[in-house]
């Protein structure tokens, strides 16, 4: 029997593969048995016609590909990289990549090259909090687990449907509901989520730090914070409790869109809960203004000196397999490697490890960012940003101008491909060993369940194989990826408070390791919590006459992003469908729509054709369009947070026109 984890969302499940059998590991903590449909379907994915088998070479997007080899492929690319400034070259990875892929690229991207310009599709994610996190907690570091909810008295989700983004995870929440746990949903969505929560709040699209600082403001004028725990362990009280003595009760709650006896309920089930956990994903991060919401939710648990304790604590839901592995690494442009930053003695202690001299103090360019930096070789890795990022007509109009454009990709069907030069097949999930971290540090080792694909390379290799291609054959000759797993154990000791050396390789499969359980206070210089004064500024986009609704965005349980792999998955399709637009029945009423309709839904940007979903879920005044249909980012708006770069996915104003009656 073969066991591994789940290579799909951030829960991180475990499997186990025997006689031909993919099923659940009954022994595995995270999920002792339970997987969803997309986890138990992954057997069916490795073996899909729209498997990417071939290296392919082109000189210009208009061209044919032309069959080609790794080895032609890999020295176009050196050859490449050798003519471009340093600076003009950027590495688009994914959390979909296992630690060990990612830590090759970082250190060829930033140790070797000398590009800092490595950044992942986490940036679009999970990067508002990251940034919260390091802003109050002094780390990118999530302090507690996903058990904790059964030590916990109330668990708020916030913008999070965990009954379809986090399937297994929700099902510890039903669990644990039974056993005491007290659950509110506030989502502008009545969600699956919601149907099953103790108590829903309808939160305004955008009223997230008006939430938060109500509860903060309460706490401290009914005096309800734990005073000792802010005198001993906080900073930045008076400049919070200030700063909301200038806000208006009444006015926060017309921001997040409340009533007051929705809000004094709410309260009352917060005084009397001892015990809270606060959980949220891209509800909260994927805004203008993603780290101020993150800051106005952590704020709470800092006053109430609810965190570093059993049961309690800020918990965010990470989407992706091993986006907190690539987190760890350094995969993102804004840090160096195993969280250390740009600062001398970071880049001094980085160069000695890796022996190099090549490494920028200055940060890179983050995914959001690349295309518009007229950069002139961009290496896409098991992601598809035409697909992903905001604005698509601006994103297909600005990578056509990249000289050299390259995909690693497992499968041949991404909207990325389209704009490629180069074209390389890399070992998807099943094919590939390595480890991967979820979304409470947990390392996994994912394994080989089959035979890899007519010799297709993995990431790793692929990386490595360009790197001596460039030169660095010495610093980048590895065997195995538990050779690369042990150098990266050794590259954590230059980080005080990782303990991944700690970790034994050969005993991931069946006993995961969990990291940073020793942590129990603030990782700041200080050792203190900061507080931060934020308020609701209202930078997103506004509805209009001419576009009066708002598009909100999300998953759909049995897909996976843009179904790349989910969606040529039989048994998946006659779930939930790739395409729809929920639309409430009153604003339906009034356009003419009825259900299977098919419409049109512009925006400032662009437009896309899909079909009506009448729901109550949705209401009045919004739209809910799945990630699932790809095109959905012809619509959404290009706003940036300014310090995480992480788009507004949603809260882009669009109108919706019919087409043809069902």
């Amino acid at each position: 029997m073969i066991k591994s984890v789940c290579g799909y969302c951030g829960v991180g499940c475990g499997v186990e593969y025997g006689s031909g059998k993919l099923s659940g590991n009954a022994s595995y903590p995270v999920n002792k048995g339970n997987l969803c449909l997309k986890g138990a379907s992954q057997l069916s994915s490795m073996g899909l016609s729209s498997r990417l088998t071939t290296p392919l070479l082109r000189k210009n997007i208009n061209d044919e590909f032309k069959l080609s080899s790794y080895k032609e492929c890999i020295s176009a690319i050196a050859q490449k990289i050798k003519q471009t400034p340093k600076e003009k070259v950027a590495f688009y990875l994914s959390g979909q990549l296992l630690t060990e892929d990612y830590y090759i690229a970082n250190k060829l991207g930033k140790g070797f090259i000398g590009t800092n310009s490595v950044d992942t599709n986490s940036r679009t994610c999970m990067s508002s909090a990251v940034v919260g996190y390091k802003k109050s907690i002094g780390a990118d570091f999530v302090p507690l687990r996903m058990d904790d909810i059964f030590k916990a008295n109330l668990l708020i989700l916030a913008g999070a449907n965990t009954a379809e983004s986090h399937v297994i995870f929700h099902n510890k929440i039903k669990k644990a509901k039974k056993e005491g746990l007290k659950v509110v949903v506030a989502d502008p969505r009545f969600t699956d989520t919601a149907k099953s929560a103790d108590m829903y709040l309808p939160i305004k699209a955008g009223g997230d730090i008006d939430f938060f600082n109500l509860i903060s403001k309460r706490l401290i004028e009914e005096e309800l914070y734990d005073k000792e725990f802010v005198q001993n362990h906080i900073n930045g009280f008076e400049a919070l409790k200030n700063g909301l003595n200038s806000l208006k009760s009444e006015e926060m709650l017309k921001g997040c869109g409340l009533t007051y006896e929705q809000f004094e309920e709410f309260f009352l089930l917060y005084k009397e809960s001892q015990n809270i956990i606060t959980a949220w994903t891209m509800g909260l991060n994927q805004s203008v203004q993603g780290v101020d919401k993150n800051l106005s939710l952590i704020n709470t648990h800092l006053l109430g000196g609810k965190i570093f304790k059993e049961g309690n604590g800020p918990l965010s839901l990470t989407g992706q397999p091993n986006a907190m592995g690539g987190r760890e690494v350094g995969g993102l442009a804004t840090m160096l490697g195993v969280h250390l930053g740009f600062d001398d003695e970071s880049v001094k202690k980085v160069s000695e490890f890796w022996n190099t001299n090549n490494i920028s103090n200055k940060a890179g360019l983050c995914a959001t960012q690349m295309l518009e930096a007229e950069i002139e070789v961009l290496i896409i890795c098991h992601t598809d940003p035409v697909y992903h990022l905001p604005n698509r007509n601006k994103t297909e109009a600005l990578i056509q101008k990249i000289p050299m454009v390259v995909e690693i990709n497992a499968y041949e069907n991404s909207e990325s491909a389209k704009f490629a030069h180069i074209r390389l097949p890399a070992t998807p999930w099943g094919e590939k060993e390595g480890t991967q971290t979820n979304l409470d540090r947990t390392i996994t080792k994912q394994c080989k369940i089959g035979k890899t694909f007519k010799n297709i390379k993995a990431d790793w290799e692929i990386f490595m194989l360009l790197a001596q291609e460039l030169g660095y054959k010495k610093e980048f000759d590895y065997k195995s990826p538990k050779e690369i797993f042990e150098e990266y154990q050794q590259m954590t000791k230059l980080n005080g408070y990782m303990d991944i050396s700690d970790a034994s390789y050969d005993e991931l499969s069946h006993k995961p390791f969990v990291w940073g359980e020793k942590i129990k206070n603030f990782l700041t210089p200080a050792k203190r919590g900061n507080l931060f004064f934020v308020q609701n500024r209202s930078l997103s986009e506004k509805t209009t006459p001419d576009y009066p609704f708002l598009l909100l965005t999300g998953r759909t349980r049995d897909q996976w992003h843009s179904g790349t792999k989910s969606a040529q998955v039989a048994s998946l399709l006659k779930y939930k469908e790739l395409s729809f637009c929920e639309i409430n029945p009153d604003d339906a009423k009034n356009l003419g729509i009825e259900a299977g309709d098919e419409v049109r839904i512009s925006s400032l940007r662009g437009t896309l054709v899909t079909k009506a979903s009448l729901t109550q879920s949705v209401a009045k005044g919004a739209l809910f369009i799945p990630i699932s249909n790809r095109d959905v980012n012809y619509l959404t708006n290009d706003l940036l947070d300014s310090e995480s770069f992480q788009p507004d996915y949603n809260h882009s104003a669009v109108k919706v026109e019919r087409l043809c009656k069902n």
